[in-house]
C-alpha cells in the first residue's frame, strides 16, 4: 500500500495548492458569510474547478470522468481544506456522484454522471434524520404504489440541499426503524411536487438544508440499486465520503498548525519570542506527532480505495480509523490554534476562528470519533 505520493499526484498537489491559495483564499469564505450569499459558494471559482477536471477525478472515463482515482480526489480535498474552500465537491462529487457510480444502473450512470462532471447537475444525499449520524435509523418511508413509490419523511443536514437539482433519498421500504434491511435509495428531482427545502445556516458557513417529503411520487425507475437492499452499498459510499472528508480535515489541520508555528516565531512576550517557551514547544511537538499520524491514516485509506484487491470490510476499517483520528486531532489543533493566538484568536478579524468552526461541523458529519470507535470495534468483533 503506497504511503507516499507518486509523481502525478505530487504535480496535482502543487497545482491544487496554487489554485486554492490564489483563487479561493479564506477571504472568499468570509465574503460569502458577510454577504449571506444565496448560493453559498462562488460559482466562478466552482466553474474553474470544473475546468481543472476536479469533478471527474474519481469518475470512470466511460461516464465523462478522468479515472484518476480517489487518491487524486483526496489530494484536491486536502488542499481545499487548507483554505476552507466552499464548493459542491463533497456533496455533489464525493457523495452524490459516488453513490450513482457505485449503486446506479448503467443507464442512470450515463444520464447523470457526465452532467455532474460538467457542472450541469448538483446531486445531494438526503440521509440523516436526527442530530447525530445514524445511517440505519431511517423513518422516511417509500411505499410501493403500482409503478411508483410514495415517499414521506424529513431529512436534515443535507449538504448543498438548497441548490441541489436532484436528491438521493434514503428511505425505508420494509422493516423496523433501525434495521439495516429494508432500506432503499431513490433519485428525486428537487422540483418534484411535495418536496420542500429549508436552508440551514451552519456555524462553519457551509451549505446545508432540511428537506421534507410529503406524498412525493416517483417512478420505479427512480430506484437506485435494489429495493430493500440498499444499506450495504450505501455504507460503502459513506466510507468513501468519510475518507474524503478526513482528507479535507487533514488539510485544514495542517493549515492551522502552520499558522500556529508562524505566530510562535513572531509574537514576543517579556522581550522574547513565545516560541522559545518550553511549554508551548511541548504542545507544538504533540500536535506535530498527531498530524503525522493523521497523514498516514489518510494516505492509507485513500490508497485502499484505489486498491482493487481491498475488500469492503478493510475499507470500512480504514474509513473509521481515518474519520475518528481526524475528528480528534482537528478538534485538538483548532483549539490550540485559538488558545495559542491568545485574545486575538477569539476575534473575528483573525482567520483562525474559522477553522475551529469548521472543525466542529466536520467532526460530526458522517459520524464523530465515538461513532467510529464503536463501529471499528464492531467490525473487529470486539
Amino acid at each position: 500500500m503506497a504511503m507516499v505520493l507518486n509523481d502525478d499526484q505530487q504535480l496535482l498537489k502543487e497545482s491544487a495548492k496554487n489554485f486554492c491559495r490564489q483563487n479561493s483564499p479564506l477571504s472568499v469564505l468570509r465574503r460569502l458569510r458577510d454577504e449571506k450569499d444565496k448560493i453559498g459558494f462562488d460559482k466562478d471559482i466552482w466553474n474553474q474547478m470544473l475546468e481543472l477536471g476536479w469533478a471527474g477525478m474519481a469518475i470512470p472515463e466511460t461516464y465523462g470522468g478522468f479515472d484518476f482515482g480517489y487518491g487524486g480526489l483526496g489530494i484536491v480535498l486536502e488542499e481545499s481544506g487548507r483554505t476552507l474552500t466552499s464548493s459542491p465537491l463533497i456533496s455533489a462529487i464525493l457523495l452524490g456522484a459516488t453513490a450513482v457510480n457505485e449503486i446506479g444502473s448503467d443507464e442512470q450512470k450515463r444520464e447523470i454522471l457526465p452532467k455532474v462532471v460538467a457542472g450541469e447537475l448538483i446531486i445531494s444525499l438526503a440521509l440523516d434524520e436526527n442530530i447525530s449520524h445514524a445511517p440505519n435509523q431511517i423513518t422516511t418511508s417509500a411505499k410501493k404504489d403500482t409503478n411508483s413509490f410514495i415517499i414521506n419523511g424529513e431529512k436534515t443536514f443535507v449538504l448543498d440541499g438548497h441548490v441541489a437539482d436532484k436528491f438521493i433519498v434514503v428511505a425505508r421500504t420494509a422493516g423496523e426503524t433501525d434495521n439495516k434491511q429494508g432500506i432503499s435509495l431513490f433519485l428525486v428531482d428537487a422540483n418534484t411536487a411535495g418536496v420542500s427545502i429549508t436552508r440551514t445556516f451552519m456555524v462553519d458557513n457551509r451549505n446545508s438544508a432540511k428537506i421534507k417529503f410529503e406524498d412525493v411520487n416517483v417512478l420505479s425507475s427512480a430506484l437506485l440499486g435494489e429495493v430493500d437492499k440498499g444499506f450495504a452499498t450505501l455504507d460503502y459510499v459513506l466510507d468513501i465520503a468519510r475518507i474524503g472528508l478526513a482528507a479535507e480535515m487533514l488539510g485544514s489541520t495542517q493549515e492551522v498548525f502552520d499558522r500556529i508555528l508562524e505566530y510562535l516565531k513572531q509574537r514576543e512576550q517579556f522581550g522574547v519570542l513565545i516560541g522559545s517557551f518550553q511549554g508551548l514547544q511541548h504542545r507544538a511537538a504533540n500536535m506535530y506527532s498527531e498530524i503525522e499520524l493523521c497523514k498516514s491514516v489518510v494516505r492509507a485509506a485513500l490508497a485502499g480505495l484505489d486498491n482493487k484487491n481491498a475488500d469492503r470490510v478493510e475499507i470500512a476499517e480504514l474509513a473509521s480509523i481515518a474519520k475518528a483520528k481526524l475528528s480528534e486531532v482537528f478538534f485538538l489543533v483548532s483549539n490550540e490554534g485559538v488558545q495559542m493566538h491568545g485574545g486575538i484568536g477569539m476575534t473575528d478579524e483573525f482567520d483562525i476562528g474559522f477553522f475551529i468552526k469548521r472543525a466542529r461541523v466536520a467532526q460530526q458529519y458522517l459520524g464523530d470519533a465515538s461513532f467510529h470507535r464503536d463501529r471499528y470495534a464492531s467490525l473487529k468483533n470486539f
